[in-house]
């Protein structure tokens, strides 16, 4: 028994699946199953049960898995404590992943007071969508990431940091500004993104929820291909307000709140549920916190901070 077994070990009880722990842990399916093989040696019993659905855990696997976790998570602390009273070590390097629309307004803000306020720190930040910044985090492929509507899972922490509204986006009119209910709404030739998009997901769930019918006119994933759809009089679309903030502004396109219902994503921070805190984590997080306060103001009624900077 080691502590690489250990770990892949966790990670199939964790996914019920070993073609999808192959993939979490970037190794080939058949050597993950000869670890588990030679563990289940190790030890003597069977550690998982095969069905059609997947694995799981038998009896003396849930027992080992909920030891595993401990173990795993002992180690982990120990080199990091271990590290950290070397008053000369190398810096903390900390993997942040950003949203697009994030990274567009706050990653140069954090990413320099990063920089300026904790010299330690080696900040390299990854951009994507919101749902890969997820599996990121399941893979541990990155330390922390600032995420919409992130999963309530076992295996991440989450604290939600604001709520922004979203608004329907039109070529300028006389209705700038005027309230708009979700069933006009979608009267419109809307484009939206494709599944698993976040604001899709806002969008469909409130139509479920409200018994009504959604067609779309434009199935896209790039903002820039939604904005010259609707400046070229083709459609219309359901955004986030920072998406759009700049064109609103200048007077290229007009925002309408959405109400009956109101539409809302809600940022969280989200990272591994099973890891020591990093050096300098909590103060990296009051850096995102406090730029996030500052976007808060220049959206104005459209954004709602759920915490608010210590």
């Amino acid at each position: 028994m080691n502590l690489r077994q250990l770990k892949y070990f966790v990670k199939i009880v964790e996914t019920g699946n070993m073609t999808r722990a192959a993939a979490d842990l970037l190794v080939a399916q058949p050597a993950l199953g000869m670890q588990v093989r030679q563990l289940e040696e190790s030890v003597g019993v069977p550690l998982l049960l095969r069905h059609s659905r997947g694995v799981e855990a038998t009896p003396a696997g849930q027992l080992l898995y909920a030891r595993a976790q401990a173990i795993l998570q002992l180690v982990e602390d120990t080199r990091r404590d271990v590290a950290a009273l070397d008053p000369h070590a190398a810096a903390t390097m900390i993997r942040l992943g950003m949203t697009p629309s994030l990274m567009l307004a706050l990653g140069p803000e954090i990413a320099v007071q990063t920089r300026e306020q904790l010299p330690q720190v080696f900040l390299s930040v990854a951009e994507e969508m919101s749902h890969v910044l997820v599996d990121l985090l399941a893979r541990d492929a990155l330390d922390l990431a600032l995420a919409y509507e992130a999963p309530d899972v076992p295996h991440l922490t989450r604290v939600p940091l604001q709520q922004e509204d979203l608004v329907l986006v039109t070529l300028p009119g006389p209705l700038a500004g005027k309230p708009i209910t979700l069933a006009e709404a979608l009267e419109e030739r809307l484009v939206l993104a494709e599944r698993r998009d976040v604001v899709r997901e806002v969008v469909e769930r409130a139509v479920h929820e409200s018994g009504l019918e959604m067609t779309l006119a434009y199935e896209v994933r790039s903002i820039a291909a939604f904005k010259s759809l609707i400046l070229r009089g083709e459609a219309t679309s359901i955004m986030p307000y920072a998406s759009v903030i700049q064109e609103e502004r200048q007077g290229l396109l007009q925002v309408r709140p959405i109400v009956e219902p109101t539409l809302r994503r809600t940022l969280y921070v989200v990272a591994p549920q099973r890891r020591a805190p990093l050096r300098h984590e909590d103060q990296l997080v009051l850096i995102i916190r406090n730029a996030l306060a500052v976007f808060a103001k220049q959206l104005g009624a459209q954004v709602h901070p759920l915490h608010t900077p210590n």
